[in-house]
């Protein structure tokens, strides 16, 4: 059985958000909530885009990892979740109202995984687990955007 560092584990498990027994998706939500909290607010855009792809590609990679060990798209796999948050979050206001509603939002589309995420989790491996929370985070920056646009 091929095994998963110690890096791998914390990073693939979302600070070991994976091995909570309940709602560990949401748990590495609320991680990547508090990593995008400390970016100061003039480095947003750029930081989170790096993070975004650092973490995908990362993630496909690790999350591979975890399937093979914990099976098909693993609770203790949370990296995903990391990335998925994050989509969601860019170029909207940092401040409580927008935040939240674009957390709850991307949680609510992560369960349901509207077309075409839930078909995505067939791909292959560890694109399968970053598939389905990249597209789920893409349509919450959408809907979010669209929300922000006609506030204004």
């Amino acid at each position: 059985m091929k095994q998963i560092n110690w890096f791998e584990k914390i990073i693939g498990s979302g600070l070991y958000t994976g091995y909570i027994p309940f709602a560990s998706g949401t748990f590495g939500s609320l991680v990547a909530l508090i990593i995008y909290l400390i970016i100061p607010k003039s480095e947003d855009i750029r930081a989170l885009i790096f993070l975004i792809i650092l973490f995908t590609i990362v993630g496909v990679i690790v999350s591979a990892k975890f399937e093979k060990i914990y099976g098909k798209d693993p609770a203790e796999c949370t990296i995903d979740e990391w990335v998925g948050t994050w989509i969601s979050f860019i170029n909207l206001p940092k401040d409580l109202l927008w935040i939240s509603t674009s957390f709850l939002i991307w949680r609510f589309l992560d369960v349901v995984k509207p077309f075409p995420a839930r078909h995505s989790e067939k791909l292959p491996s560890g694109f399968g687990i970053m598939a389905d929370d990249i597209i789920s985070g893409f349509y919450t920056f959408l809907i979010m955007q669209i929300i922000y646009y006609l506030s204004n």
